[in-house]
């Protein structure tokens, strides 16, 4: 056995060495990682083409297997484990995988890409069904079904149902729109996958053991539907009338079916009868659902099976072992007992009881089948069923393969007049008995195109490179089995309709001719390479018997049968009849004796005798026998049948020809009726001749390289002399110019001499003038310069003179803007003075209405006792004084801070404005120095008279009385009066001027505070004297009544 470890590679070869013919597992396929730990393959699933498959194992990859191509690759790597795979039968690139995560993905094998990601189940899927058509897929777990549109990947329907039945297996049927569901309670349903209506319910068996569903298997036409389970038996479905059809049992070993799956043929047309059942112990067997014939097994208790899949073309099965190990078997090699005829069988009838009347139980023996009949519930007795009595040789004869019966097959062709074209091929394949030896077919196509047909395109073009091929490797097998095949010029036209037929199959193509040639081509080749006279003379005199005015008609055109019956042989009625017409005959051709075929070309030839005893030219002849005509083909198998049975046994073609003899099995048989000295002499001569023209092909081409080095180097000769006439001309011709050229030469140097002479003076007078326009150019360059350099000049001056003006005026306007801010100064300082005076003004009224208030109280006060109005007069001038002095300082005190503010608001005023003009600045300092010195001279003179007015006024104040100003300028009043006259007498001591602060810098206007004092002392001067007067008037108006009061009258306007 092959074991292949294909590791950790993502691609190779699935075997290296080619497995032989008759194996039956091809190779086995491993995976082990490090430390010889294996990676078990958990499922496989075949493409529509049955060539490649797809595995997946434990760890999540995904392999492609190709079968015909011996290559492997790595498509996938999901991460996780598959529980189910199938491929997209739409696009056949993407493929479906159920994974672990209860998800399925669809991905792109060949650009290993994510196509699509369907989420929706809650449970394991462990099935996905793709249909047909390719469109919907159904993916089923334990709880639900769910029906997925793989155009969109959008989930279309989903099927729940009750948690206490489960779901076994919802699947698409073969061929059809219907959907079958088979349910853990053995129910089974089929619905309509557009609609989704219920169509049929199989009806639940009532009678014998309960099964338990686990295992359903369907056959490709979709019509039957085999399932199993928990017991050994099987049940058979006719799902087109819902009917239990059969009941098969297994042998005691199986009590268990796993799986189930049907083995396709080709020629089945997809009733497959072959059922394959996997047990519980390993084991896959393999039986006839009709004969009930165990046919072959695959594996053992030992190397037990846990899967199996088979390709759609039925060529090979894929099995998972319960290592992890996939096993690849090739079905043929494993069905070499199928093509075997049955052997005769007893069938034995016996009571079966109360049974159901649809059921028919069969039980699976080796040699003995032993069946149930119908009963409408009464026991019957048993009896043995005897066969008719036919001899043994005419029953072996009948007998065919695959359980048919030639002579049911004849009836039916005679009915119908053809086999029906589903099971054609299958028929002939019985009817012929083709052996269809794989090994020995290979070993013919190993050896590679015969030379005899490896132009064979030139002389038989066919447009469809496809038949082209197989038509060379069938007629290649054949001239490789038989060397006559190979010198046989109309052995294509033999085989072309069979190729055409067969191009899918070229093994059977190949043993379908070969049968042909051996039965119904018998002594064709004795006269190669002649046409056979001798079955032409059969057709002859069968044709004489039958009709011999055409036979006499044709000898008196010159017609033999060389040109009337051997094209209709050599081209096996091809070239006359269409497709159907041919099928048609053949289909008796092949169910009759050989004979059969001369029959149906003499009766070809009586069905058409009108047209032919029309014809009398030979190429007329030649054209009706090689071209299609008007024909009744049912007529002509009848006159065909009716030549079978009217021909006398002394010319009939039967006594001639043998019976049919099939092909042998394992290797084909020996074919060497021909004469072979012909034939070999033929191929020495052949060979000989091919010797020869491969020699004298290689002289022919020697001759033509050596022609063809000849003419090289003739051409090269004559080009050489041509090239040295050419040269030595041209050297001539070159000798001659030069001379001329010394000539002309020597007459420029002279020119050239004397127009050197010319050019100097020319050189000299130019350099002259040159200079001369280079000094003037000097000159007029300076003279520009200069001209330029008082143009700047006077530029500059008149810049600089309208800069000057531009500056003088800037300073007029500035020595202007300082006047006026002297002035507007100066106006601002006399206002101040202004409403510093004006508020003493108002303050001093306002003291004398105070005090000619106090005045009138005092008044009142002296008509009181002396005691009382000296003392009111002494506290009259304390408040006097005291609230003058109170006001005074507030006054003061405020005019000082608002002297302070408005003197540094003034500074940074007049700091911006004088910066740039020092002297302005120096005479207006001066100027208010002379303001302040004058007016602190006024004050003085005010202080000197205010002293003066004093001191006059303390003369007579000692002679008052008590209420006196002495009196009154003892208190408070007084000291204060004195306080304040005080700093009077040194008034530059106490001077505060506002630029006291920044004596150095020489932009800064002094101002004197003593000028508002100067004010205030003069208005409190003024006061004073008021008050002085206003005593004497009242001392005197005092006096006055005094001496009215003492001569006893009160005066006039006293109080």
């Amino acid at each position: 056995m092959d074991v292949t470890d294909i590791g950790n590679k993502e691609e190779g070869k699935i075997w290296h060495r080619k497995p032989a013919p008759g194996k039956g597992v091809l190779v086995t396929v491993v995976r082990t990682v490090q430390h010889a730990k294996t990676v078990r393959f958990l499922h496989v699933a075949f493409d529509t083409t049955g060539d490649s498959f797809l595995a997946g194992d434990h760890h999540g990859n995904i392999y492609v297997f190709d079968i015909s191509r011996n290559r492997f690759r790595l498509v996938q790597k999901t991460g996780q484990a598959c529980t189910a795979l199938a491929f997209s039968l739409r696009r056949t690139t993407e493929f479906l995988v159920a994974l672990a995560d209860f998800t399925i993905k669809c991905f792109d094998k060949d650009t290993k890409q994510l196509v699509s990601w369907m989420r929706g189940h809650e449970g394991a899927v462990s099935s996905i069904s793709v249909q047909s058509s390719g469109r919907y897929a159904i993916t089923t777990s334990l709880d639900t079904a769910q029906l997925w549109d793989l155009d969109t990947f959008q989930r279309k329907r989903k099927l729940n149902i009750r948690q206490s039945v489960g779901i076994q297996r919802v699947f698409f049927l073969p061929l059809s729109n219907t959907i079958l569901s088979c349910f853990c309670d053995d129910s089974i349903f089929a619905w309509e996958s557009d609609t989704l209506v219920c169509k049929y319910q199989l009806p639940v068996p009532n009678c014998g053991p309960h099964i338990s569903y686990k295992a359903f298997a369907v056959t490709r036409d979709g019509k039957s539907l085999a399932a199993g389970g928990r017991s050994n038996l099987l049940h058979l479905w006719c799902l087109d009338s819902q009917q239990l059809i059969r009941v098969i049992q297994m042998p005691t070993q199986v009590r268990t079916v796993r799986q189930l799956e049907f083995l396709p043929d080709s020629f089945d047309g997809g009733a497959s009868q072959t059922l394959g059942v996997l047990s519980q112990d390993g084991v896959m067997r393999f039986v006839d659902i009709h004969t009930c014939k165990l046919l072959f097994h695959m594996g053992s208790h030992e190397d037990a099976i846990t899967a199996v899949t088979v390709s759609p073309n039925g060529r090979h099965v894929v099995a998972i072992m319960d290592n992890g190990s996939v096993n690849i078997y090739r079905v043929l090699s494993l069905t070499q007992e199928l093509n075997k005829p049955p052997p005769s069988r007893v069938a034995v009838v016996s009571g079966g009881g109360a049974v159901h009347s649809s059921h028919l139980n069969v039980k699976v023996r080796s040699e003995v089948v032993q069946r149930q009949t119908k009963s409408s519930g009464r026991r019957t007795h048993g009896k043995i069923l005897r066969p008719p009595a036919v001899s043994a040789d005419e029953d072996k004869e009948n007998e065919l393969p695959a359980g048919l019966n030639k002579k049911r097959l004849v009836a039916m062709l005679k009915e119908f007049g053809e086999y029906p074209a589903k099971y054609r091929m299958f028929v002939w394949r019985s009817l012929l008995r083709l052996p269809e030896n794989h090994a020995a077919y290979s070993s013919l196509t190993d050896k590679g195109l015969h030379p005899a047909y490896l132009a064979m395109h030139d002389k038989y073009p066919i447009k469809s490179h496809k038949l082209q091929r197989g038509l060379q490797r069938v007629l290649s097998a054949l001239a490789h089995w038989a060397a006559i095949f190979g010198e046989v010029e109309y052995l294509p036209l033999v085989a072309f309709p069979f190729v055409k037929l067969f191009q899918n199959n070229p093994m059977l193509c190949f043993e379908v001719v070969a049968s042909v040639l051996v039965n119904w081509g018998q002594h064709w080749f004795e006269y190669f390479p002649n046409p056979p006279l001798n079955i032409l003379g059969m057709a002859e005199n069968v044709l004489a018997h039958h009709d011999k005015e055409l036979l006499q008609h044709l000898v008196d055109c010159g017609v033999t049968s060389q040109l009337y019956v051997w094209p209709l042989l050599e081209t096996l009625f091809s070239e006359v009849l269409t497709r159907d017409e041919w099928l048609r005959l053949f289909d008796n051709i092949f169910s009759n004796h050989p004979a059969f075929l001369l029959m149906a070309c003499v009766a070809y030839i009586t069905c058409c005798r009108e047209p032919l005893l029309r014809c009398s030219q030979k190429q007329d002849f030649e054209y009706f026998f090689h071209h299609r005509n008007n024909l009744d083909l049912g007529a002509m198998i009848k006159e065909a049948y009716r030549l079978m049975g009217g021909t006398p046994a002394d010319i009939h073609p039967r006594n001639m020809l043998s019976d049919l003899t099939p092909l042998t099995e394992g290797q084909y048989p020996v074919f060497n009726h021909y004469p072979e000295f012909i034939v070999e002499y033929q191929s020495r001569e052949r060979e000989k001749i091919r010797l020869q023209e491969k020699e004298y092909l290689r002289e022919r081409q020697e001759m033509s390289t050596l022609r063809t080095d000849f003419v090289r180097r003739q051409a090269e000769e004559e080009a050489y002399f041509a090239q040295q006439e050419l040269l030595q001309n041209a050297e001539d011709q070159r000798r001659n110019i030069l001379a001329q050229e010394e000539e002309k030469l020597t007459e420029q140097r002279a020119k050239l001499t004397a127009m050197k002479r010319e050019l100097k003076v020319k050189e000299l007078q130019l350099l002259d003038a040159t200079k001369r326009r280079f000094l003037k150019h000097q000159q007029d360059l300076r003279a520009s310069q200069v001209q330029r350099l008082d143009q700047e000049i006077s530029r500059k001056m008149d810049l600089r003179e309208r800069e000057t003006a531009a500056a003088v005026q800037d300073l007029e306007v500035r020595q202007m803007e300082l006047e006026a801010q002297r002035r507007l100064l100066e106006q601002n300082m006399f206002k101040v003075q202004e409403r510093t005076g004006q508020e003493v003004e108002e303050e001093t009224e306002m003291r004398m209405r105070r005090a000619e208030k106090e005045d009138e109280s005092y008044t009142e006060m002296l008509h009181g006792t002396e005691a009382n109005m000296q003392a009111l007069e002494e506290s009259l001038a304390e408040a006097c004084q005291l609230d003058l002095d109170s006001r005074w300082q507030r006054e003061v005190a405020q005019r000082l801070q608002q002297v302070d503010a408005e003197r540094d608001r003034k500074r940074e005023k007049l700091k911006e404005l004088h910066r740039h003009t020092a002297a302005e600045e120096e005479r207006l300092a001066d100027t208010m120095r002379d303001v302040v010195g004058r007016k602190w001279d006024d004050v003085m003179r005010s202080r000197a008279q205010l002293q003066e007015q004093r001191q006059a006024a303390s003369v007579p104040d000692g002679q008052r009385p008590v209420c006196s100003t002495t009196g009154l300028l003892h208190g408070p009043a007084a000291a204060h009066v004195r306080t304040r006259s005080a700093p009077a007498k040194q008034p530059g001591t106490d001077m505060v001027c506002l630029n006291s602060s920044s004596p150095s810098e020489s932009t800064s206007t002094n101002f004197s505070l003593d000028r508002g004092r100067a004010q205030l002392d003069s208005s409190e001067r003024q006061l004073l004297k008021d008050i002085r007067e206003r005593r004497q008037e009242l001392l005197v108006r005092a006096r006055e009544g005094s001496s009215a009061w003492a001569h006893g009258a009160p005066p006039s306007g006293a109080l």
